[in-house]
């Protein structure tokens, strides 16, 4: 089987948009919450967002949209997306030079692409109205390739010629931890030689709000005391958007190419709860099973891993599910991990969550750091023994773990390593 490295990235998010930004804003705990203004109505509980700065995506006319002046999309490839979309456009143009890669190294039957998103409701909802109200025929043709789940796979392979294997992938919020896993198996096992992976999600009023039904998202005013995992006092997660790219190359590649990796990705897991459609097992068993997995398949100890980039979404049943999936993998053999949730800076991207999450990893790989948990005043007595580190710490680990859990009990466990 062959290694396989992360190679480039690109980072469109609440805490920057770009890995240098990305990085400091790791270092610092700085923090992406905002008072959101489409939330700041009296029927609306929620008041928080993580917005992605300096772009305006709001209008369903894309012509109609902002963003800063590096990117510069044809007419004809703004049609067919909505935010997320573009998102992953501009996150794709990054990895791409970040990796030094060459037209012919984006496109050939040997370079693939897999992908996350939930989608564009608010587009799709917009254009069910028209068609509703105005006439089947009044909604513009790439109307559906813009909307509908799969739109972030159909505008990336289109618009940068990707020939190799591609998909879009739909676990909720494992769905791009999903597409990372199936991606390393891809060049592993020799069927591709270089993936691209790209989780993006809108972050807009119609992509967070749904999740206020559920009793999901912080009612927090105060933007810096809103997303706060394993804080005692927590009361749900903060939605965000954006997306991530990463670009996967095989041993081979590296070597042809004089690529320098951030990090080798060693390894993955996954596992199902068999519980609930919508909350974690409460015992945490599936996601330990998959801690497990990746441990297993990697030949790891559960003392080898230095550093876990917890899935915690700022949410009492998930924190304390994975507290005790961590606590079942690592207590149990008495190690003791350092431990965060980089969500208290960036809020919960969704199915973007494991690209970004992810990415972060790489960084504090290649640049020697380990990002805090932030916004902690006291942390729940269910969470106390872990190795919670709330301050960004420079060290330099040699194995760490992200985690990811979606809706249906999916969880997805991946393994980097330095390199």
């Amino acid at each position: 089987m062959s290694k396989v490295f992360i190679t480039g990235l690109g980072f469109i998010t609440s805490i920057g948009n770009d890995a240098a930004s990305v990085s400091q804003s790791l270092r610092e705990l700085k923090h992406g919450m905002a008072l959101y203004p489409p939330f700041q109505r009296p029927d609306c509980p929620v008041k928080v967002a993580a917005p992605i700065k300096d772009f305006s995506t709001d209008s369903f006319d894309p012509e109609d949209w902002t963003y800063p002046d590096r990117y510069h999309p044809r007419r004809d490839t703004l049609r067919s997306m909505g935010p997320n979309a573009f998102y992953g456009w501009c996150a794709m143009q990054q990895a791409v030079e970040d990796a030094r890669l060459s037209e012919a190294d984006t496109s050939n039957e040997d370079t693939g692409l897999y992908a996350a998103s939930g989608g564009t409701p608010g587009m799709l909802g917009h254009l069910l109205h028209r068609m509703h109200t105005q006439g089947v025929m009044r909604c513009p043709p790439l109307g559906i390739v813009a909307s509908i789940a799969g739109t972030l796979n159909f505008n990336l392979v289109a618009h940068y010629k990707i020939k190799g294997a591609s998909t879009g992938f739909s676990s909720a919020c494992a769905s791009s931890s999903h597409a990372l896993g199936f991606a390393f198996d891809e060049i592993s096992r020799g069927r591709q030689k270089r993936m691209f992976v790209v989780g993006a999600e809108d972050g807009n009023m119609d992509a967070i709000l749904p999740f206020a039904g559920m009793r999901t998202l912080s009612q927090q005013t105060d933007p810096a005391k809103a997303s706060r995992p394993f804080d005692a006092a927590r009361d749900g997660f903060v939605g965000t958007g954006g997306a991530t790219a990463l670009v996967l190359e095989s041993q081979e590649e590296v070597f042809r190419r004089g690529a320098t990796p951030y990090c080798e990705v060693s390894g993955w897991g996954q596992a199902s709860d068999g519980h609930n459609v919508a909350i974690s097992h409460p015992d945490g068993s599936g996601l330990a099973a998959a801690i497990r997995h990746a441990l297993r398949f990697t030949a790891l100890n559960p003392a080898d891993i230095d550093y876990i980039n917890a899935h915690a979404t700022s949410t009492t049943i998930g924190d304390l599910s994975e507290a005790k999936a961590i606590r079942s993998v690592f207590g149990e053999a008495g190690a003791r991990p350092l431990v965060s949730s980089t969500k208290a800076l960036t809020g919960h991207g969704l199915s973007l969550a494991g690209a970004m999450e992810t990415g972060f990893c790489a960084l504090a790989l290649r640049e020697g750091f380990i990002p805090g948990s932030a916004h902690i005043t006291e942390i729940d007595p269910g969470c106390a023994d872990l190795n919670i580190i709330q301050k960004s710490e420079t060290k330099q680990a040699t194995h760490v773990l992200n985690n990811s859990s979606g809706f249906g009990g999916a969880n997805v466990a991946i393994v980097l390593r330095k390199v």
